[in-house]
């Protein structure tokens, strides 16, 4: 997620950094039982750590990311967990309960963007889901975040995914 020095970075690095972090705040949430609002202020006031790359220190991913869409994703995810995680746990394969924490937090993360930013085109909210999970999650499941966000897309936009198919007619 990091720009090149002296290159401000593009809206598409921001908001993948803004994913990044809000994937890492969800997964924090999730385990730890704090407040949405504690998780992203202890993130927030995250130092630099000189035995990290890049974008593993949340330091450096924080100089890159829209800080006003990170708020926004984790105080939505956190007030709609339930109808999110009902949007989507019909086309698991398991008990919700039985995902990879990793998992689950970035298929709340897809879910909210696909439900509530209409301005995100839902190619990018399934690949920005499948990037954070080939970075972060187990070996595989990039394939398992793929399947359930594009079932999901098909589910939640369908205009835009039916206007997308006429255009390449």
């Amino acid at each position: 997620m990091q720009a090149k020095p002296n290159k401000k970075p593009t809206r598409s690095q921001t908001r993948s950094a803004a994913r990044q972090l809000t994937m890492q705040a969800v997964y924090q949430w999730q385990l730890n039982g704090n407040s949405m609002q504690q998780v992203e202020l202890q993130m927030r006031a995250a130092l630099p750590d000189d035995k990290l790359e890049g974008d593993e220190d949340i330091s450096n991913v924080l100089k890159v990311a829209d800080l006003a869409y990170f708020h926004q994703l984790t105080q939505g995810i956190a007030q709609q967990e339930a109808e999110l995680d009902a949007s989507f746990e019909g086309f698991l394969d398991r008990r919700l309960q039985d995902l990879d924490p990793i998992e689950l937090a970035i298929l709340r993360l897809g879910a909210y963007e696909l439900k509530e930013r209409l301005d995100v085109p839902y190619r990018v909210v399934i690949n920005e889901g499948v990037e954070l999970a080939k970075s972060f999650g187990a070996t595989a499941s990039h394939k398992f975040i793929n399947g359930i966000l594009d079932k999901l897309a098909q589910q939640l936009r369908q205009i835009e995914i039916q206007a997308q198919q006429k255009k390449r007619s």
